[in-house]
């Protein structure tokens, strides 16, 4: 019989997350600030899809419109479409190696960015989109370590003699 996993790690993983995302930073750092949040979903949706899906993505989402004052539902419409293009695929991305699938960790950030901005060009925001992109190459860069780190979090979580 399968032991059950343990969330409380996991929630604790997209706590620091969220933490991080609105952790004041210099305007030099805040424009190549990873979108940590989006990075950890992907991964915990990659993993444990029968426990994160398209309602994690959506609550996350909403979670972040609200700390960061956004147009309500705009976060939420994008990591829903992370979120249903991981769970879609999950099976196929998981046995990718470690380069494919950060080329497609690309891909869904990429998805991610450009739904924001058609989202913000059409309430007429006005925002110039490329501000975006230096984050999403900048969590491209990062999609090895915060993997192996999620990694580690998700194998203590698994086993019966973890430290948690």
């Amino acid at each position: 019989m399968a032991r059950p996993q343990r969330l409380w790690p996991v929630l604790v993983t997209f706590l620091v997350a969220i933490a991080l995302e609105i952790t004041p930073l210099p305007e030099a750092l805040q424009a190549i600030r990873p979108p940590l949040p989006t990075m950890v979903l992907i991964y915990w949706i990659l993993m444990w899809p029968e426990r994160f899906g398209l309602l994690a993505g959506f609550a996350l989402g909403i979670v972040l419109d609200i700390l960061h004052g956004q147009l309500l539902g705009q976060n939420a419409l994008a990591l829903s479409a992370v979120s249903y293009m991981a769970v879609r695929f999950h099976l196929q991305i998981r046995i990718f190696p470690l380069w494919q699938m950060t080329m497609t960790v690309l891909a869904l950030l990429t998805l991610m960015a450009s739904l924001l901005f058609v989202v913000e060009g059409i309430a007429g925001l006005g925002i110039l989109g490329l501000g975006r992109w230096p984050q999403v190459v900048t969590g491209t860069l990062l999609w090895p370590p915060v993997m192996a780190l999620l990694d580690r979090v998700r194998l203590q979580s698994e086993t019966r003699s973890g430290n948690f």
